[in-house]
């Protein structure tokens, strides 16, 4: 589905990303790893159109989408779910949920919000609830439930447990499993490397910029490498 082949990108004179490639296949859930600096949200920037690589490629389903605007390539089925939330603060959680349909002038609009309703009911009981005043973890739900409203065939989450509650954090990760079921392919950048790799099945290590390991998630929950690095292993 995403193939990402070779890619260089540069902050000014700084090489943030040396050579990155990897690749996500429809219905996966993949995960990126690596420490802070590593490069792994300047790659979901990349991939959302929101840096420009100075070299490399990057295919969704064989189409380059390198130069294609960012609210082109979510018309082409990716949405991002970047670090911090970024929601909307001085709007309500239903004008929240309707600006991740902006691209969209079907009839299904009010059906998929019933969908973000069912998967995260809180958002329900809140629609009118301007969404400043959420919690941190009702505010992660509606950065994910604004961007399935865009009808997402890949998503792209920049760490959606940073900052929450550990029960948070496990409901968080149960949703991010119900959203796959239910078709989206996911590329899931997660300091939480356990929780990430429990449920990606395959993974990628980034470091300064470049992919150090690679393999199926089992492989790298049990590398000591990763379980000294990411697991807080001696």
């Amino acid at each position: 589905m995403l193939e990402v082949r070779d890619l260089h990108v540069y902050y000014g004179e700084i090489h943030a990303l040396k050579g990155v490639s990897f690749e996500v296949a429809r219905g996966e859930i993949v995960t990126l790893l690596g420490n802070n600096g590593a490069g792994k949200t300047t790659t979901l920037k990349t991939l959302s159109g929101l840096l420009a690589p100075r070299t490399g490629t990057v295919l969704l389903d064989g189409a380059s989408i390198l130069d294609v605007p960012a609210h082109q390539i979510v018309l082409r089925g990716i949405t991002h779910v970047p670090e911090g939330r970024r929601i909307f603060n001085r709007l309500t959680v239903l004008e929240n949920l309707e600006m991740g349909a902006y691209t969209r002038h079907d009839g299904a609009i009010s059906e998929d919000m019933e969908r973000v309703f069912s998967v995260f009911p809180r958002l329900k009981e809140r629609r009118s609830q301007v969404a400043g005043t959420l919690s941190g973890g009702e505010q992660q739900m509606l950065a994910i439930g604004r961007a399935l409203m865009a009808r997402p065939r890949l998503l792209l989450l920049d760490e959606p447990s940073m900052g929450l509650a550990p029960v948070l954090v496990e409901q968080i990760f149960e949703t991010v499993q119900t959203i796959n079921r239910q078709g989206v392919t996911i590329l899931l950048v997660e300091q939480n490397a356990a929780m990430a790799l429990a449920i990606a099945q395959r993974g990628y290590v980034l470091e300064t910029g470049a992919v150090a390991l690679r393999g199926a998630a089992s492989e790298l929950a049990g590398n000591p490498e990763v379980r000294r690095a990411y697991l807080g292993e001696a």
